[in-house]
């Protein structure tokens, strides 16, 4: 077993960069914090700020310049956005203190004193976490806060825009929270869920307003209803009731699609608001500005040269097919697969989840035998296929195949088999972990489409190679599914597993090259599995 395993792609086992300037100007600085909030930022002397969820910095930064004495902690869940606070050019240690937490899990008074903080910001920050979990959120930034302190938030509202686009009984998650297309979440506020959220964890309501604005795309013919909650709360003095007489529950509503709201609150940043409505996780929401619905990326990976057409981003948030957009995991095994051809070299070739990229299949079918791309959605298909035509030599063509696959669909799994009646053996599967109730399906087909080991001429050992950011499903979720259908876990990355083997395999693929310095994001793994 030793030996064959030396050989999934890797016969001599024995002996994309991140493009940081897009993403700083994609989300754009929260310059609106100091006209909104200013009363709370000034006076008093120097102030302690937190900022929760900070992202690139587009909170902090705005903030320091207007408030030069301020001190700021900022965390956020991603290694990635914590790197990028760290080499913005006006981050310097002696006023901002960046950290990676999960505040769900992780202790703030392991960064930051008890009772120090003055202003905590959370912008666009609590909708991404799951309702169960929010009161930790809450707990914990309750320790570090002051008794006068204030917690300034602005997040989605009930009723938003985006939150009617949710058509798609499967990407309902639970009352008000949602699943996007690509993985990330969303819940929407009422003013009854955050002033009880807030009250039983240990804050009153200052103020509170529900902000409408009405979004013009005069080039789609399209008026947008945005809607979110600008919210101030206090540490609780016990007395709710009269706390509570304070609320102020505005709606905001404006005739003028581009100027600023004409009403009676202080939600009048309006212009930048709609923007900022945009920047809370992944995507151009629907966009202000005109956009076709497909739009031409232009990729460069190791030597080849793509133009794939996918969904524009403004289409990507509430899509219900995940597949007609480029995951980070395709580009990693992409770079893996350019790196290293023996993984596939003169191999048979599975992609479940292919999606409509299909970068991962088009490398392979150069040095593979046979390449057969798989997705379960019709449009998704339809894209993949102008892809493969439009962007590998024709010579290549005979070699993939792009065929539809539902996982545990008989009839489609049959279909499958007729291509290559003796399995697969590499099967890949790029990001396609996220959806808890998929990973039996996914294993079930897996199992049904992997060669045996006694069919391979070349008596390499057939693997399943899964490449993935860990979402809503985790590891030991994932392991426990796979043994159940006889999949074991031999080898995975970045972290290692102990095995009878020396050098990991995995460890192999990044070996006398610079796949790793190109990596799309640092919370990316790969799984590699053998059948029992």
């Amino acid at each position: 077993m030793k030996e064959k395993l030396r050989d999934i792609g890797m016969s001599s086992i024995s002996t994309t960069k991140t493009n940081d300037c897009t993403f700083l100007q994609f989300f754009k600085d929260r310059h609106y914090l100091d006209k909104e909030w200013g009363d709370y930022f000034s006076g008093g002397g120097k102030k302690v700020i937190l900022e929760v969820g900070c992202g690139a910095g587009n909170t902090i930064f705005p903030v320091i310049a207007s408030y030069p004495d301020a001190f700021v902690y900022a965390c956020d869940f991603s290694p990635r956005a914590i790197e990028l606070v760290k080499m913005h050019e006006d981050f310097k240690e002696s006023n901002v203190h960046a950290f990676v937490s999960d505040l769900t899990a992780d202790d703030l008074c392991k960064e930051i004193a008890p009772s120090s903080v003055d202003i905590v910001t959370m912008i666009f920050m609590l909708s991404a976490v799951s309702p169960e979990k929010m009161p930790l959120v809450l707990q914990n930034i309750r320790k570090v806060i002051k008794p006068n302190g204030y917690v300034l938030l602005r997040d989605y509202a009930t009723g938003d825009l985006a939150q009617e686009r949710f058509s798609g009984k499967d990407q309902k998650i639970s009352d008000n929270f949602y699943v996007r297309g690509d993985g990330t979440r969303a819940y929407y506020f009422s003013n009854e869920f955050l002033t009880n959220l807030f009250k039983e964890n240990g804050f009153d309501v200052h103020k509170l307003d529900v902000c409408c604005k009405e979004v013009e795309n005069r080039s789609k013919e399209l008026i947008m209803k945005r809607r979110w909650v600008q919210a101030v709360f206090c540490v609780s003095d016990g007395s709710y009731s009269s706390s509570s007489k304070e609320v102020e529950a505005n709606h905001l509503d404006s005739d003028n699609n581009i100027g600023p709201a004409t009403d009676q609150n202080n939600c009048d940043s309006l212009t930048d608001s709609v923007i900022d409505m945009s920047e809370g996780v992944a995507a151009d929401m629907f966009g202000v500005l005109p956009s076709d619905e497909y739009e031409i990326m232009e990729i460069s990976l190791r030597g080849w040269s793509f133009k794939i057409n996918l969904l524009s981003k403004e289409y990507q948030h509430t899509c219900k097919s995940t597949g007609l957009m480029l995951w980070e995991s395709a580009r990693l095994m992409a770079s893996v697969l350019a790196e290293n051809p023996n993984i596939v070299a003169g191999k048979r070739v599975l992609e479940l989840g292919c999606g409509s990229g299909g970068i991962c299949s088009m490398i392979a079918s150069r040095h593979a035998d046979q390449v057969v791309a798989t997705d379960g959605d019709d449009s998704s298909l339809d894209l993949l296929a102008k892809n493969v035509a439009s962007n590998i030599e024709s010579s290549l063509l005979n070699k993939l195949t792009t065929k539809k696959l539902e996982w545990g669909n008989k009839d489609h799994i049959e279909s499958i088999k007729e291509l290559s009646d003796r399995g697969f053996d590499v099967i890949i599967g790029t990001d396609v972990t996220y959806v808890a109730e998929a990973i039996l399906p996914l294993f079930a087909t897996a199992k049904e489409l992997i060669a045996s080991s006694a069919s391979n001429k070349n008596e390499n050992v057939p693997a399943l190679i899964l490449c993935h950011i860990f979402r809503r499903v985790d590891e030991p979720t994932l392991l426990s599914a796979a043994a159940q259908f006889g999949f074991r876990l031999v080898d995975k990355w970045p972290t290692r597993i102990s095995t009878e083997m020396s050098q990991s395999v995995i460890d192999n693929w990044f070996m006398d090259n610079d796949v790793k310095d190109d990596l799309p994001s640092k919370a990316l793994n790969i799984l590699l599995f053998c059948q029992e």
